[in-house]
């Protein structure tokens, strides 16, 4: 189960964007992150990179961050779904294991692969080629690419808040590895998100059902040379529009 966050922090963090000079107050991450059962279906997402920062520059810039501005005011749409955790293979055998299940209730997870890869493919385009989540934990993931290129992405920390039953924050930190390179190269990412779940009458057809505010950090890792400069300052700032509009499931 996600650990809920001190009411208000992540609401202030993201208020706060950004003036971050630390990572959020977060717990080891146990188990898959759970979601409002507003958010299950099959959605096209729409994301917008509507701004973008590097705090430390010019002493200290990430790779990419100069090519990712191309990506501003750029909407880019793709599917995505969120569906029972016991729906996913990751999860179904250990469920099928539970006494009682059928009075158990179901959590909303993201189907990580699935979403993965349609946002992966949605920026990178044909250089993806797959992802996969370990069967082990759906909190590690590999995004495979062409050139025996590789991205590994492991969820280490998160938190939630639920203020009100029509909005749900979240933020993970999760450990990057990309692999397949002259200089393979560590990071830590956070996204912190801010779901907000319309009301019927005003999600009509083709139009919004649920909003979200989210931002993408990165940090150093300790191997990089900056490290010690750096500390726990995010070195590049990503935010994001979302938007979700419902579709019919794919089954």
């Amino acid at each position: 189960m996600s650990s809920n966050a001190q009411a208000g922090l992540l609401a202030d963090r993201l208020a706060a964007f950004p003036h971050w000079d630390d990572k959020p107050a977060v717990q080891p991450a146990n188990g898959d992150l759970e979601y409002p059962d507003w958010l299950a279906g099959t959605w096209q997402l729409t994301s917008t990179l509507v701004e973008l920062a590097a705090p430390l520059a010019p002493e200290i810039v990430t790779p990419g961050f100069d090519s990712n501005q191309k990506y501003l005011n750029q909407a880019i749409a793709c599917n995505v779904r969120f569906v029972p955790s016991r729906s996913l293979s990751t999860n179904s055998t250990v469920f099928s294991l539970l006494p009682l299940k059928g009075l158990v209730k179901d959590a909303v997870v993201s189907d990580r692969a699935f979403n993965g890869f349609n946002l992966a493919k949605a920026y990178l385009g044909d250089s993806v080629l797959a992802v996969t989540v370990d069967p082990r934990s759906p909190n590690r993931q590999i995004t495979l690419m062409q050139g025996g290129r590789q991205l590994i992405s492991v969820v280490t920390a998160r938190a939630i808040e639920t203020p009100a039953a029509d909005d749900f924050l979240t933020s993970e930190l999760f450990q990057q590895v990309f692999r397949g390179v002259p200089n393979p190269y560590l990071n830590q990412v956070e996204t912190t998100t801010a779901y907000h779940h319309l009301a019927a009458e005003v999600a009509t057809t083709g139009q919004p059902a649920i909003t979200a505010d989210q931002v993408t950090a990165i940090y150093l890792s300790p191997q990089d040379e900056d490290y010690f400069k750096a500390g726990d300052r995010p070195v590049a700032l990503y935010r994001y529009r979302l938007e979700f509009v419902p579709v019919k499931d794919e089954g």
